[in-house]
């Protein structure tokens, strides 16, 4: 599984990268195109970056779908255990496989309907306005990511069932600092 979360990450940092490379060219070009050059200007206008914004918004879609999957993994997905914390440590790991449980069968059940709505979409003619990419390809997203969110939820289950742990987030801590363990630094 080290390849495969290495692999999960990585995807999540090119789809930021290429957002980012996106967003900064349409600006530049949007701000050039306005500057009264000769010559810049005209070609500048030549370039067609309409596409632009499209193509951001699916790339965030793709990134918030592998993004929410990360999340599970590492503990950083939202969620809300003040209740669960005052509870009896035995009703606690009960709510907790619970939560585990309905959180796999939720994106479970989106994955297989979201499969069977671009299996489905597959075999029509629609495609996006500006990409002109099919559209099945652009609603991939919601499949892929969601299985993946289940199996981080199965995986995050079975961690729990065998350590009483599950992956936890400090909001408090800074990676990289001398304290930080990871980091080689002093504990």
């Amino acid at each position: 599984m080290k390849y495969f979360n290495r692999l999960e990450e990585y995807f999540i940092a090119v789809l930021m990268a290429a957002a980012t490379l996106v967003i900064f060219a349409s600006v530049v070009h949007r701000y050039l195109s306005g500057l009264a050059i000769p010559g810049l200007q005209d070609w500048l206008v030549s370039i067609n970056m309409s596409w632009a914004q499209e193509a951001c918004i699916y790339l965030f879609v793709w990134m918030a779908k592998f993004g929410a999957a990360y999340g599970v993994r590492t503990g950083i997905h939202v969620g809300v255990d003040v209740m669960v914390n005052r509870l009896d440590v035995r009703l606690q790991r009960g709510f907790v496989i619970f939560g585990l449980l309905a959180g796999a069968l939720f994106t479970g059940v989106i994955a297989y309907f979201g499969g069977r709505f671009v299996w489905e979409l597959a075999f029509t003619d629609q495609t996006s306005p500006d990409l002109e990419l099919p559209m099945w390809l652009v609603y991939l997203a919601v499949p892929c990511g969601s299985s993946l969110m289940c199996l981080r939820f199965l995986e995050v289950l079975f961690g729990f069932l065998k350590t009483g742990s599950v992956p936890h987030h400090d909001a408090a801590h800074v990676a990289g600092t001398a304290d930080d363990p990871m980091e080689g630094g002093v504990v």
